[in-house]
Parts: structure tokens; C-alpha cells; sequence
């Protein structure tokens, strides 16, 4: 099996053998240091994967909409599936305003096919190397004892990351862009179990549908 730089999560402990190359770049020591891409900056570049392993560029999925891009660290974290769900709620709210929701994780393609948000509303990539998270200033490295806990008590594997036992994940966040692919809102805690309110994501996008 091939080393891959950062290592992602599996759903109901089920291991995928696929494994994918990364570049650690830009990569905080801890979730309190990252550096969150700003309101008023335009979205990084990115080719993510659906569920069926298909190349997406985010560039082709925001252009000329206006999106809510949720970064979350994985299937496997009840938080981030509770915050998923939890946006089904503004769904009928959302569409009246045109907007569309892109939930992002380092879950592997074909670990997405396995997530049980019942029928999601929003469209689920995968950026198993990291990379996209890298440019947005979320990503950060797990302590050692972390990660540990993570692999052994919630069956997240993971291998070395440049020759060490090193894990990466993102910072949970969430960005609203506007038509033309501008950052108008963003929320990113290092405190993974406080999600941004679902009111105050609302107004949010509220206000960046009538720019």
C-alpha cells in the first residue's frame, strides 16, 4: 500500500485499501494557529472527487452560483454529520435563494457513496489529499495522543505522513461565495464541537444574494 501524506477517515470503521499522494504545504501544528481563507478573497483553485471518483474543479461548480461550502472532517464525526443534517432544515430556504450547498471532507470517493444523510440536498466531494484545505487555511495536524484515540476508539486509520505518525485534518468550517466566486462569509472554530447556527448561516447568505 502506498504512503499517503494525510490519511482519511472511514465510515463505521470500514477501511478503504485505496490510498492517495499529497503535498503538506501549508499544514498548522494545532487547529488553534490555522488561518482561514478571509471574506472579500476569491476561492483557491481546486479538482475534488465525487462519489463515483469523477474529477470536479470547484471553479466549474460555483461559477455564476451562489454556494455555502461546508468543510467538514469526516463521515465518522457525529458533529459534522448532526451539522450536515442539521442543513437539510434550510433547504426549502436555500433553494428560494438560489443557493447551493458543497459539503467537503477528506473522506475517500468511495467512502462518501457511503453516508447515511438520508437523501442530502447538497453535493458531497472528497479532497482525500488535503490540498484543497491547504488553500483555504484549514488544515492542521493532530497530537500524537489524538490521533491515537481517533484510530483505536473511533476507527479512523491512518498511515505515515512524511516518514512520521502524523495526521492532518481540517478545521470545520463554513464559507458563503458569491456568483463571482468571492468569499462574502466565512466561520471556522478550532473548538470542532461548536457549529456555526443555522439562522445566523442563513443571513448570511441572505445578505450575499443581494450583492
Amino acid at each position: 500500500m502506498r504512503l499517503f501524506h494525510v490519511v482519511v477517515a472511514t465510515l463505521f470503521c470500514l477501511i478503504s485499501p485505496l490510498t492517495v499522494a499529497a503535498s503538506a504545504t501549508n499544514i498548522f501544528d494545532a487547529p488553534e494557529q490555522v488561518s482561514p481563507l478571509l471574506p472579500g478573497l476569491s476561492l483557491p483553485a481546486a479538482t475534488l472527487k465525487n462519489s463515483q471518483n469523477e474529477s470536479i474543479t470547484i471553479k466549474t461548480l460555483t461559477e455564476g452560483k451562489l454556494s455555502v461550502l461546508v468543510v467538514y472532517r469526516g463521515g465518522w464525526c457525529p458533529y459534522c454529520s448532526r451539522q450536515l443534517a442539521g442543513l437539510q432544515k434550510l433547504e426549502a430556504k436555500l433553494a428560494a435563494l438560489n443557493a447551493q450547498v458543497i459539503a467537503i471532507s477528506p473522506d475517500a470517493p468511495e467512502q462518501l457513496a457511503k453516508s447515511t444523510i438520508p437523501n442530502p440536498f447538497y453535493t458531497l466531494l472528497s479532497d482525500d489529499s488535503l490540498a484543497f484545505s491547504q488553500a483555504l487555511g484549514l488544515a492542521y495536524y493532530l497530537d500524537d495522543k489524538t490521533a491515537l484515540a481517533y484510530r483505536n476508539k473511533m476507527g479512523v486509520n491512518f498511515v505515515a505522513l512524511d516518514g512520521t505518525e502524523k495526521v492532518a485534518l481540517p478545521v470545520p468550517a463554513v464559507f458563503v461565495v458569491d456568483k463571482n466566486g468571492l468569499v462574502q462569509f466565512q466561520y471556522a472554530n478550532p473548538n470542532y464541537k461548536v457549529r456555526l447556527n443555522e439562522a445566523v448561516l442563513l443571513a448570511a447568505v441572505q445578505a450575499a444574494s443581494e450583492i
